[in-house]
């Protein structure tokens, strides 16, 4: 990559915008999940708007309990469908993983909603009895 960086993040920008460490987004980098589009004259990892946007789905995914190989199955997934040209068989794959991921996130989220019930009504119970309790 030559000198020309403008258009271009650098990974504590991305980390900024994303609210994800350095260190997932490098380790994204090192397991072929989201890579730097390009690379500075001094080997710094470059991300287009793009890039950021495959982030944001995998930031999306983890506290749904997603493996990386999810992630990847379901950012290759939006890929195709996201490309006009790409073959009628393909498009239709991805279609049946994305529904399939979306009905995976919905249960997560589901699962999710009763344990946040039970962190409330547990945090409920303990201000009762600290309440009750002689000073």
């Amino acid at each position: 990559m030559g000198a020309d960086t403008s258009g271009y993040l650098q990974i504590g920008q991305v980390a900024e915008r994303t609210e994800l460490s350095l260190k997932s987004i490098r380790h994204w980098d090192e397991v072929g999940l989201v890579q730097p589009s390009a690379r500075s004259a001094g080997g710094f990892r470059l991300y287009t708007e793009a890039d950021v946007d495959r982030m944001l789905v995998i930031r999306r995914m983890k506290p749904l309990g997603f493996t990386l190989a999810e992630m990847k199955q379901l950012l290759d997934a939006i890929e195709i469908l996201d490309d006009a040209s790409a073959e009628p068989t393909a498009r239709a794959a991805a279609q049946a993983d994305l529904l399939a991921f979306r009905d995976k996130a919905a249960d997560s989220a589901d699962r999710l909603r009763r344990h946040l019930a039970y962190a409330e009504e547990f945090t409920g119970l303990l201000s009762t009895r600290a309440s009750d309790s002689p000073p």
